[in-house]
């Protein structure tokens, strides 16, 4: 008799579809809506998911200048970075970074929610992060 179960096909790499997503940060908390990127960033809410391929679709965050956080981080949380050399830490405040580039801020965020393999550099580039409501993408998006 022959195996009636069903198989998954696999997928090629020419078969990926990537559509455009749009998420609007305003008054959502960084920590809630930075997984849910990430989620679409690898692709995980796609039927035919495969971690060996890279299955992204691409994202579009706006109001990144009106993001949340919750309790008293955003007078205490400090974004530190070296460079290496002596002398070479940089400190930056979270209401600091806040006003000056949003859009770091949440892309530290879902960098960190990505895992740490050859494709993360790839799904970041996919991630799109504006200040305000205006954008460039407005055609992208299916309605």
């Amino acid at each position: 008799m022959k195996n009636l179960t069903k198989q998954t096909k696999p997928v090629k790499a020419k078969e990926i579809n990537r559509t455009w997503h749009l998420f609007d940060a305003n008054g959502k908390i960084l920590g809630r809506l930075s997984p849910e990127i990430s989620h679409f960033l690898q692709g995980k809410n796609k039927v035919n998911y495969v971690p060996y391929l890279d299955m992204g679709d691409y994202v579009v965050v706006v109001n990144a200048r009106k993001i949340a956080i919750s309790g008293k981080k955003n007078k205490t949380k400090i974004y530190t970075n070296y460079s290496g050399y002596p002398g070479g830490l940089r400190k930056v405040s979270f209401e600091k970074l806040l006003n000056t580039n949003p859009g770091l801020i949440v892309k530290n965020a879902v960098s960190g929610m990505l895992p740490k393999n050859k494709f993360r550099d790839d799904r970041l580039q996919r991630l799109f992060i504006f200040a305000d409501e205006n954008h460039p993408y407005k055609n992208k998006f299916v309605k």
